[in-house]
C-alpha cells in the first residue's frame, strides 16, 4: 500500500483481462486494488497471479469465516499466491481464537484484517438478526477490541463506526473503510457511506472505492480526481 496514495480500488469485476486493463490504468493513480469474491472463485490463484503481475499491492477480500482451524488452513493456502497479498481480512465475529490463529497463518508481507460490521446492514438489520439493540458503532467497536486483543493489523470498519474505533484503539491500529462515495455518486447497496473527504477526516487509512471509480467513463480520470480532493 502506497503511504502517499489512501485509495484501494475494487476491481469487481469477473473476467480477468479486463481487471488486467484496470489494474494497469489504474497503477499511477490508486495505493491498492482490491479483488473479491467474484473474482477469485470466478478465476482463483491463476487470475489473482495474473492481475498482481501489474505491479499494484492487492487487498484479497475474501472475509474468511469459519472454525479457527478451517481458516486458518485456508489462509496457509493463500499465502501460496505469488505475490501474496498486502491485505488479507476475516470476519471478527469468527471469535478471538480464530482471528489468533489467522494471525499465525499469515506471512510477514501479508496484514491481516478483520471485519466489523458490513456497510450494507443498519441498525435494523442487526436486531432483526438476534443482535443486541446498540446501534452499528457500538457493535463494530466492540468487534475492533476484541480483534485489537487477537494481535491482528486493523479491522475494516464503516465510515461512521470510525470515530468510537479512533477514540478507544492505538492510532496505529489500521482502518479498511468501505461505503465510500463522491457526493454526486448512488449508494448502490451499501446504507452506511460517506464521502472520500469526510472517511479521511475521521480517521480512515485505506479507502476502498469501487463503482465510482470502474463504472466511470474514464476510471484514471476519476481516481485522479478523488485523490486530488482528499486533504
Amino acid at each position: 500500500m502506497s503511504k502517499t496514495n489512501p485509495i484501494c480500488v475494487a476491481l469487481d469485476v469477473p473476467d480477468v483481462a479486463k481487471a488486467k486493463s484496470l489494474a494497469r490504468a489504474l497503477k499511477p493513480h490508486v495505493g491498492m486494488i482490491k479483488l473479491g469474491l467474484e473474482f477469485f472463485y470466478g478465476n482463483g490463484a491463476a487470475g489473482y497471479e495474473a492481475v498482481a503481475q501489474e505491479g499494484v499491492p492487492i487487498f484479497l477480500d475474501l472475509k474468511l469465516h469459519d472454525i479457527p482451524n478451517t481458516v486458518a488452513q485456508g489462509l496457509a493456502s493463500l499465502q501460496k499466491l505469488s505475490p501474496a497479498p498486502a491485505l488479507i481480512n476475516v470476519h471478527a465475529s469468527g471469535g478471538l481464537e480464530m482471528m489468533q490463529r489467522a494471525r499465525d497463518a499469515v506471512g510477514p508481507q501479508t496484514k491481516l484484517i478483520a471485519v466489523t460490521v458490513l456497510t450494507s446492514l443498519s441498525n435494523e438489520n442487526l436486531w432483526a438478526a438476534g443482535f443486541d439493540q446498540r446501534e452499528t458503532d457500538g457493535h463494530a467497536l466492540n468487534l475492533a477490541q476484541l480483534a485489537h486483543r487477537a494481535g491482528v493489523d486493523g479491522v475494516v470498519c464503516s465510515p461512521l463506526d470510525l470515530a468510537l474505533i479512533r477514540a478507544s484503539l492505538p492510532r496505529s491500529f489500521l482502518t479498511v473503510v468501505p461505503g465510500i462515495r463522491p457526493a454526486d455518486t448512488s449508494s448502490d447497496d451499501q446504507k452506511r457511506i460517506a464521502t472520500p473527504k469526510a472517511g479521511m477526516a475521521a480517521g480512515a487509512d485505506i479507502l476502498v472505492i469501487g463503482r465510482a471509480i470502474t463504472g466511470a467513463a474514464d476510471p484514471a480520470q476519476a481516481a485522479q480526481a478523488i485523490l486530488e480532493s482528499l486533504p
